[in-house]
């Protein structure tokens, strides 16, 4: 059985999770909406994974006995500006997650939740890995600048190589 505390942290990150899926596919639809098809599809692998995110937790939950308790989603923001504002949100918003994750951690340490907190490590690397993706793609587009079209367009070509990979978490478990 899950400390009650975890599984509510553990219901909000899920929702997290899947808001995340929903903001970057505001963010593919924008990138579509600018003919950029190379950062549309990134960000749309980009809430693949969010989805995937939410569905490792999903998963925990059920098993380790959890009551899962879905959550109603915000609209995302749609109306940008540029492409670099779509990049720095992306960053923001990973850095938010992080920061999520860090309070989950340290709560199901304050609990003695060890498998919990075990659980929560691939989180822990997962995040740090998706902070140095959307600082690595904001710090392009600044060096490029906005308004080199050439540069753009290789930025984009460059964003459409992004491969999708089903998480180890549920690769594992052969779950979709």
């Amino acid at each position: 059985m899950i400390n009650e505390k975890i599984e509510k942290l553990f219901n909000d990150q899920m929702q997290k999770e899947f808001y995340s899926a929903y903001l970057y596919l505001s963010f593919e639809a924008y990138f579509t909406s600018k003919n950029l098809k190379g950062f549309a599809h990134w960000f749309r692998v980009q809430a693949m994974e969010e989805r995937d995110h939410a569905i490792i937790f999903f998963n925990y939950l059920n098993l380790v006995g959890g009551r899962i308790k879905l959550q109603q989603l915000d609209a995302p923001e749609w109306d940008f500006k540029s492409i670099e504002e779509v990049l720095m949100k992306s960053l923001e918003h990973e850095r938010f997650v992080t920061r999520s994750i860090y309070n989950i951690v340290d709560q199901a340490i304050l609990e003695h939740d060890h498998k919990a907190n075990s659980f929560l490590k691939w989180f822990i690397d997962e995040q740090t890995e998706e902070e140095a993706n959307a600082e690595q793609n904001l710090s392009k587009i600044k060096l490029v600048g906005e308004n080199d079209g050439k540069g753009i367009l290789m930025l984009d070509a460059e964003m459409a190589t992004r491969v999708y990979v089903i998480p180890a978490p549920l690769a594992a478990t052969n779950q979709p």
